[in-house]
Parts: structure tokens; C-alpha cells; sequence
């Protein structure tokens, strides 16, 4: 169960942070309407706020860079808590910025799993 965790933890990482690199309006596909989005404070609610938020962010092309993922069993819903931290490379910024990004993925009834929650906070200091 562990190892399945991880493996689905990890595969999610790398199709979200792919999508939100490469094709960020593709994200929108990864929410439902009761998909709950904190972004560096700020609360949307449902798929259309939440991919407004993410594609008006005061940045296009931009790089993740993954240190860890953490990955344990939500046992009320058989989901799955993510927990990323990393850089975030702008184009044309010479400096990386540290984040953090927590997710709480749900299985559906097609066997995908979809995001409920996501906070995202950059870490300064």
C-alpha cells in the first residue's frame, strides 16, 4: 500500500508540475467543482476560479524543479496527501524561488484520482 502511495504521489508531481510548465491551462482538467485552491493565501473555489487563478498568475514560462515528494494514504476517502517542495525558475529571473505545495488527491469512480485541496506558498528567508 505504502509503495502504491508513493508511486501515485509521485506520478501525479510529474503530470501536474509538467501540465502547469508546459500547457497551464490544461490544468484545469485535475479539478472538480468542489477543488478547493489556496495560493499564497488567497482561497478559490471550484474548477473556472481556480483556473483563472492559475492563468493569471504575473508570470508565463516558468520552470519546477522537485527536491521532495511526500506521499501518505488519506484513509476516510482512500486518497492520497502530497506534500512538494522545490524551486520555481521565471524566465528570465536569475534567481530560483523556493515553494511548497500540498495537494489531497480523490479517487474518482473512472480509477484517476482528481485534487480537492492544493495550498501553494512560496517560502522566503
Amino acid at each position: 500500500m505504502e509503495e502504491q502511495v508513493e508511486m501515485v504521489g509521485r506520478a501525479f508531481v510529474d503530470h501536474y508540475y509538467n501540465l502547469f510548465d508546459n500547457d497551464r491551462p490544461s490544468l484545469s482538467s485535475l479539478y472538480q467543482p468542489s477543488s478547493i485552491l489556496t495560493f499564497e493565501g488567497q482561497m478559490v473555489h471550484g474548477v473556472e476560479d481556480i483556473a483563472f487563478k492559475l492563468n493569471q498568475l504575473p508570470f508565463g514560462q516558468c520552470l519546477h524543479e522537485i527536491s521532495t515528494i511526500d506521499s501518505q494514504p488519506s484513509v476516510s476517502t482512500g486518497g492520497i496527501m502530497v506534500f512538494v517542495s522545490g524551486s520555481l525558475r521565471l524566465t528570465g529571473e536569475e534567481h530560483s524561488l523556493r515553494f511548497s505545495q500540498m495537494f489531497h488527491l480523490i479517487p474518482t469512480m473512472q480509477g484517476s484520482f482528481f485534487v480537492q485541496n492544493d495550498i501553494f506558498r512560496l517560502n522566503y528567508g
